[in-house]
């Protein structure tokens, strides 16, 4: 009788940590412990000029770091399930920015402010808005996305088809007397603590 409970309490718990569509989250950078975070029409001041992406110290009270994931269907598989991440205060989401260029004609998105890697942003339709994610260690991971899994976020290149790892790292740049961690996409580098990401349920929908 006490197995029997104790794996019903097991299953309970497995599935109160599975992240459902419209669910709210946060994401942690694991290397930094910071958390993915944007300010309502506070923009880059280079590149697209858009509403920016960086990473921050809090989480649950601060709404800048929350985020709702969305998704087809109930609930979000590994290696199969695209997802969009809206930021919950200002209802942007996150991207790439992309803009077409007519000499050569092809279409290319901005750089971002320090290193010169993609720059990722919030806005509406113009951006490539799709995410993919993977377990971060466990490249043919099976089962569904739940709380306090570390995962890798990519996105694909419109111009190239080339996948764009989602990145952290301790290179701040500049706006106003502000210093802000850069949060970029690259393809050129091996993958390691820098594109860690600990997605972390803050509420279910039910």
């Amino acid at each position: 009788m006490n197995h029997l409970v104790k794996e019903i309490e097991e299953i309970v718990t497995v599935e109160s940590n599975l992240i459902k569509n419209e669910s709210i989250v946060a994401l942690k950078h694991v290397s930094t412990g910071k958390y993915l975070s944007s300010i309502e029409n506070l923009c880059y001041t280079t590149g697209s000029k858009s509403q920016m992406a960086f990473v921050s110290s809090q989480v649950e009270s601060d709404l800048n770091a929350l985020w709702k994931i969305e998704f087809s269907g109930e609930l979000a598989m590994y290696n199969k399930t695209p997802i969009r991440l809206r930021h919950i205060k200002s209802g942007k989401y996150l991207g790439l920015y992309y803009y077409y260029l007519f000499y050569p004609k092809y279409y290319t998105c901005y750089r971002s402010p320090i290193t010169d890697h993609r720059e990722v942003c919030c806005a509406g339709n113009k951006i490539k808005l799709s995410w993919e994610f993977k377990h971060s260690k466990l490249e043919n991971r099976q089962g569904y996305l739940k709380s306090n899994d570390i995962i890798n976020l990519r996105i694909c290149r419109r111009d190239t088809s080339l996948n764009l790892f989602l990145r952290s790292h301790d290179i701040q740049f500049t706006i106003g007397n502000d210093n802000f961690q850069e949060v970029v996409c690259h393809n050129n580098e091996r993958l390691g603590g820098n594109d860690e990401w600990c997605i972390e349920l803050i509420k279910k929908i039910k």
